[in-house]
């Protein structure tokens, strides 16, 4: 998801570093989480043909649901940007997620 490669001379202390046989051959460059989250909730609001904000509360529930099976809450401020997307509180999200623990 937009990653790109680097030559493992260029590679940064973040990038991974792939070997062959014991020699570095190619590096990976990840695209920042936090933007891996923007573009995650833009295809996701394509998906549901409207802002995530217009979705009903089961429906907001269910995307919670599969940002925190993708690591959308690791990233930092990961609650409050899926928060402001949905048009709910960060506790309504804590209480979605706690929900779909409970399940």
């Amino acid at each position: 998801m937009g990653a790109q490669t680097v030559r493992p001379e260029l590679a940064r202390p973040d990038d991974v570093v792939l070997s062959w046989e014991g020699e570095a051959v190619v590096a990976v460059r990840l695209p920042q989480l936090s933007e891996s989250l923007d573009h995650i909730l833009v295809a996701l609001e394509r998906r549901h043909g409207m802002p995530l904000s217009e979705l009903d509360r089961r429906t907001k529930q269910s995307v919670v649901r599969s940002l925190e099976a993708r690591g959308a809450f690791s990233v930092r401020h990961g609650v409050e940007t899926v928060a402001g997307a949905l048009g709910v509180s960060r506790f309504t999200v804590y209480n979605y997620l706690n929900r779909s623990q409970t399940n």
